[in-house]
């Protein structure tokens, strides 16, 4: 009779443990996919707060309050571009140090505006849209009296 209970025994071991594998193998799946979705929420997360950031650095930013008689004295709104301010140079064949005598800057202004180290003010934007307006020989005259 104690061969038949070690038989026994033995075959209850078995089957338990190849119960408790099936049940463990169920688990690790869950767990893989728990974790799975945790690193995208955290991936989610830290979008979400550089986002968080870049909007907060924008509204830190101080805005220019405008009144009603400001913008009648400056007529419109000037926008900015360094690439085009370089290609406008460029097209006219002046150097940085011509185009800034002519904008009432220095030349390394000039070059600071065009790589996006620097952005002009409201004056200097004035300053320029009065360059582009001007013709190629209102612009010798002006290099020449210079």
């Amino acid at each position: 009779m104690p061969n038949i209970a070690s038989i026994l025994k033995a075959e209850i071991s078995r089957v338990a443990r190849k119960e408790v594998r099936a049940e463990i193998e169920t688990l690790k799946k869950a767990s893989v996919a728990h974790r799975a979705s945790i690193a995208e929420l955290r991936r989610q997360v830290v979008a979400l707060e550089r986002e968080l950031r870049r909007v907060a650095k924008t509204a830190t930013r101080p805005a220019t309050v405008d009144t009603p008689g400001d913008e009648a004295d400056t007529g419109t709104k000037r926008r900015f571009s360094a690439t085009r301010l370089a290609a406008h140079r460029a097209k006219l064949g002046l150097s940085a140090a011509h185009y800034g005598h002519l904008a009432g800057v220095s030349g390394q202004t000039i070059y600071h505006w065009e790589q996006g180290k620097a952005r002009p003010r409201a004056a200097q934007l004035e300053g320029l849209a009065a360059v582009r307006d001007l013709g190629a020989r209102e612009i010798a005259d002006r290099l020449a009296t210079r």
